[in-house]
């Protein structure tokens, strides 16, 4: 049988991410940002939420590990994992990849959002890389 969904409020999970022992702090400006938008952040990792119209949580940018200041992206190549940012790339340790999925699944649980099975076997990439005829354009 499956499990009922939780649906909080906003307001209730930042109060539970305050009791998990999150950084919350407001989200730096730039492009569709909510007035409210939040980041929090724990082990190294970050996200960005919102409250959404209906008063739930919106999630403006995924977890990922933070370098510089910039929440960074996975990128998978298919031979490895690599952290991305704008002007950064580094290959990602197990301990980067760690500390991405317990922070997704803590901010999940706190927000009362499904967790899809793929998501539960470890850190799911941003932009997946597998091609690689030559001149062929990748984002």
């Amino acid at each position: 049988m499956a499990k009922k969904q939780v649906s909080r409020t906003f307001d209730d999970v930042l109060s539970t991410l305050g009791t998990q022992r999150f950084d919350v702090a407001p989200a730096p400006e730039g492009a569709k940002r909510n007035a409210k938008a939040v980041k929090v952040s724990k082990y190294g990792v970050a996200a960005e939420i919102a409250p959404a119209p209906d008063g739930t949580v919106q999630i403006l940018a995924r977890p990922g590990f933070v370098l510089n200041g910039e929440i960074a992206r996975i990128l998978d190549r298919g031979y490895q994992k690599f952290i991305k940012t704008a002007k950064l790339e580094i290959p990602a340790t197990a301990d980067h990849l760690r500390a991405i999925h317990h922070f997704s699944e803590e901010l999940n649980e706190a927000a009362g959002a499904k967790t899809l099975y793929n998501e539960s076997l470890g850190a799911v990439s941003d932009v997946y890389v597998y091609d690689r005829v030559k001149g062929r354009v990748t984002k």
